[in-house]
């Protein structure tokens, strides 16, 4: 039976709730109240084995942090777009890279994006990472 993408979402969502203090969202929120990491589905590849034997799954985390002071803002970002670290969205999201058993593999692709971005009439600043995710 195939995974619900919802399943993917809260299971990558559960992996970016170890970090301390990130709010994590796995549908996109009305507002946002940062720090926030927010899950979207950002395309689908089928048939990536025989007979639909996988699925690929590409992921866009958008983390989202207060610029009210920049140079502070700036080094909050740091933190979470580092390779290692008690912030780094990378290692959280690759401690459990089945998302507690509901996806085959997954694995941090890139970072996409990083800088400012208006939400409303209020400048935050962002990053957005690329991740992929096999599952059945």
């Amino acid at each position: 039976m195939p995974v619900a993408i919802a399943d993917l979402r809260n299971g990558l969502a559960a992996n970016l709730q170890t970090i301390p203090s990130l709010r994590v969202t796995s549908t996109v929120p009305d507002q946002v109240n940062p720090p926030i990491a927010i899950i979207s589905l950002d395309k689908i590849n089928y048939q990536r084995a025989f007979a639909r034997g996988l699925t690929e799954y590409l992921f866009k985390i958008t983390v989202i942090v207060s610029r009210s002071d920049v140079r502070n803002a700036q080094n909050k970002l740091d933190q979470y777009v580092a390779s290692d670290g008690t912030y780094s969205v990378l290692n959280a999201l690759e401690n459990d890279r089945t998302l507690g058993g509901v996806a085959a593999d997954s694995t941090m692709m890139s970072l996409d994006a990083y800088g400012s971005v208006v939400i409303g009439e209020t400048t935050y600043l962002s990053a957005e990472f690329s991740v992929q995710v096999f599952a059945l």
